[in-house]
């Protein structure tokens, strides 16, 4: 417990700094090192694939994207004046408010973290490895929850992360093309 509040505290920590930061280089590096924290979260919560995503993707391919879009860039963002607060700026911050109240709201009914009564443990996860060989011939079940259950799931991550390199090195080159 002592561990994930540490962690914790690192992650807001980053979270403040990579937005105040003034050096843009100084908040990539900044949001690296957070992603790589959310990466020992990820492992804490056992959900190891979604780890080792964040460390692929976030702290790694994102890392490079932001660095090659830094270097089309000022290294120091422009001072902004400080202005007072406006219609959509209060209309934004209720909204903000709004919608982190529901989810947190939503968490009340969840089952406790580890509760081996939830539906993933009761009904889903037997299931995935004792019907997976029976529903689709398939001897390995985790091959067959990543390929056959979630494979329309996976083929939408691969292709926004494919839309979006796309449309990063698009407008990385529109740069060199004025």
């Amino acid at each position: 417990m002592a561990i994930d509040i540490f962690l914790l505290f690192f992650l807001v920590v980053f979270a403040f700094y990579a937005v105040y930061a003034r050096n843009l280089l100084v908040s990539v590096i900044i949001l690296s090192a957070f992603s790589m924290v959310m990466t020992i979260v990820w492992t804490r919560l056992n959900a190891v694939d979604v780890a080792f995503t964040e460390a692929a993707v976030g702290a790694g391919v994102s890392t490079i994207i932001f660095l090659a879009a830094l270097s089309r860039t000022k290294e120091t963002e422009e001072k902004v004046k400080k202005g007072k607060f406006d219609i959509y700026s209060l209309i934004t911050l209720f909204i903000v408010i709004l919608t982190g109240s529901v989810l947190i709201y939503g968490t009340f009914d969840m089952y406790g973290f580890g509760d081996i009564d939830t539906p993933i443990n009761n009904v889903l996860a037997p299931r995935y490895i004792y019907g997976s060989m029976a529903e689709l011939g398939i001897k390995n079940f985790v091959t067959s929850i990543l390929a056959a259950y979630r494979g329309y799931d996976t083929l939408g991550e691969t292709t926004v992360i494919f839309t979006a390199g796309v449309a990063v090195v698009i407008l990385l080159r529109r740069k060199e093309l004025d």
